[in-house]
């Protein structure tokens, strides 16, 4: 008598490894889907706030946070003014009382953009889509002198994984992180958030790094 087979069949097998590719690449396409999304919103992140500055000027023929009578324009506190010498001072992601950080209550007064007005909230300081802190500047964001990369201002984003500041630069740019109007600034050792002297050039191998990238406008 023929004894019974026991354990699976080669085709068995076959399948059941179809499966599980089947699943793991789901996985992974589902995972670039999330990935490719997060990109996309911390590009966004970054154009609005051009857009928010622009949108201020064309209004009120002032650039927000340095508006010396936003008081009048938008309501805000006199103490809240800016000294209107048409640049936006004070470091991108400034907590005090700079023209930088009174920035978001100047552009949130004229309902350009949504949050807090309340600089004491918690959540007064934005965020980008991945979490990382969101500012601009009119200062160089560079510490090399004379400054090798001017512009009007300068929106800045940190704790952006290197890929995604390398997919951000060529959805923005020229894909090159150290020239054209993005560039990274450098890495954040221990979530310290980095003004560098040069830029970063991000490969592959520095994907999981954290930068914080600028964008030149």
């Amino acid at each position: 008598m023929r004894q019974k087979q026991m354990g699976f069949t080669l085709v068995e097998i076959a399948i059941v490894l179809v499966i599980i590719g089947l699943l793991l690449g789901g996985v992974l396409k589902g995972q670039e889907l999330v990935n490719s999304a997060k990109v996309k919103n911390i590009a966004n992140d970054i154009r609005s706030i051009s857009t928010f500055i622009y949108a201020y000027q064309d209004k009120f023929k002032a650039l927000p946070g340095d508006d010396r009578i936003a008081d009048t324009h938008v309501a805000s506190p006199a103490d809240n003014n800016g000294n209107g010498d048409a640049r936006i001072n004070g470091d991108w992601n400034s907590a005090g009382a700079t023209e930088s950080f009174f920035f978001w209550q100047h552009v949130r007064m004229a309902n350009l953009a949504s949050g807090t007005t309340n600089t004491g909230d918690v959540e007064y300081m934005p965020r980008n889509a991945d979490g990382g802190p969101l500012g601009v500047t009119g200062d160089p964001v560079s510490t090399v002198v004379p400054n090798p990369w001017p512009a009007n201002f300068y929106v800045c984003t940190a704790g952006v994984q290197g890929r995604f500041a390398r997919q951000i630069d060529t959805t923005i740019d020229d894909g090159n992180t150290t020239t054209g109007t993005v560039r990274v600034l450098g890495a954040q050792a221990g979530g310290t958030l980095a003004t560098a002297a040069t830029f970063y050039n991000v490969t592959a191998a520095d994907d999981a790094t954290l930068y914080t990238i600028c964008v030149a406008n």
